[in-house]
C-alpha cells in the first residue's frame, strides 16, 4: 500500500516538472525554413504545423521556438526536419518525352553529355536517364549525370540503389532483367547504371553549387512547386548559369510553372 502511494507521488512530481508545450509561432518557423532552404510552406501552414508538432514530440522538444533555436545550432536536426517535411514521391520512367528530347539533342552534340538532375530525389530520375541513354547507344565513358537534393535521406537511398515494385511499376520486364538484380522483389540496380550517376546532398541556393561543373542539360522537375514566384525566378537563374550553352532550355516539370 505504501509502495503504491510512493509511485503515485513520483508520477505527480514528473508531471509537474515536465515543460509546458507551446506550439505557437508557426509563421516565424516557416519563415526561418524558407530563408534557409528557399522552400515556401505558407500555403499549407496547418499541415506543416501538425507535422512539425509530431516531429517535436518525438524528440522531446516542447515549442517551435526551441525547435528553431536547436536547428540553428544543430545541423543534423536541421537536416532531419528538412527530410521530414519534403515529399519525395517518384518512380522510374516518369515523363520520358523530355528525356527523349534531350537524347536527340545529345546525339547532335556527338554522343557526349554532362547532365544535372536537381532535385534527384531517391535516384529514380537520374538512373532512368542513364538507362535510356545506354539503350540509345551512348557509351558509358561519354556521359555522366550528377544528382543533387536537399534531403540527405533520399541521397542515401539513391546511392544504395535498391528499389521496390512501386518504383518500377512503369519499367518493362525486359529492362528490369537487363539493369536490375531481382532479390525477393527488391530490385538492385546494376553497376553499369550506378557508375553513370553521382549524388550530392546540396541546396540549390548554397554557394558550393558554384563548384559544380557546367552542364549540357539540366532537369529540374518538381522542385519549383516548393517555391514562391520570386524564389522560382532566383532558382531558374542559378540553374541557367550552370548551362554550357545559355540558349539551351532547362527541363522543368509540368507542375513547376516557371515563367
Amino acid at each position: 500500500m505504501f509502495g503504491l502511494f510512493k509511485k503515485k507521488k513520483k508520477k505527480i512530481v514528473e508531471t509537474i516538472n515536465k515543460p509546458i508545450e507551446d506550439f505557437s509561432g508557426i509563421e516565424e518557423l516557416i519563415s526561418h525554413i524558407k530563408n534557409e532552404t528557399g522552400i515556401d510552406f505558407f500555403n499549407k501552414k496547418e499541415i506543416i504545423k501538425n507535422k512539425l508538432i509530431m516531429f517535436c514530440k518525438k524528440r522531446d522538444i516542447y515549442s517551435f521556438k526551441e525547435l528553431m533555436s536547436s536547428m540553428k545550432q544543430n545541423f543534423s536536426l536541421r537536416q532531419e526536419a528538412i527530410d521530414y517535411l519534403t515529399v519525395n514521391e517518384t518512380y522510374f520512367f516518369r515523363e520520358t518525352p523530355q528525356i527523349e528530347d534531350m537524347i536527340k539533342k545529345a546525339k547532335k552534340l556527338g554522343f557526349k553529355a554532362e547532365i544535372l538532375c536537381a532535385p534527384s530525389s531517391s535516384g529514380d530520375e537520374p538512373y532512368t536517364i542513364a538507362i535510356m541513354m545506354l539503350e540509345a547507344g551512348f557509351k558509358p565513358m561519354d556521359f555522366h549525370i550528377i544528382g543533387i537534393d536537399i534531403s540527405e535521406t533520399v541521397i542515401k537511398k539513391a546511392k544504395t540503389a535498391i528499389y521496390n515494385e512501386r518504383n518500377l511499376h512503369r519499367t518493362s520486364e525486359e529492362l528490369k532483367q537487363r539493369y536490375f538484380y531481382d532479390d525477393n522483389n527488391q530490385y538492385i540496380l546494376k553497376e553499369i547504371v550506378k557508375n553513370q550517376v553521382s549524388f550530392r546532398c546540396i541546396n540549390i541556393f548554397d554557394k558550393t553549387l558554384e563548384n559544380l561543373r557546367k552542364f549540357d542539360f539540366i532537369f529540374s522537375r518538381n522542385m519549383m512547386i516548393y517555391f514562391d514566384q520570386e524564389t522560382k525566378i532566383k532558382a531558374k537563374d542559378i540553374l541557367q548559369n550552370l548551362l554550357k550553352r545559355p540558349e539551351e532550355s532547362i527541363y522543368f516539370g509540368h507542375a513547376d510553372m516557371v515563367g
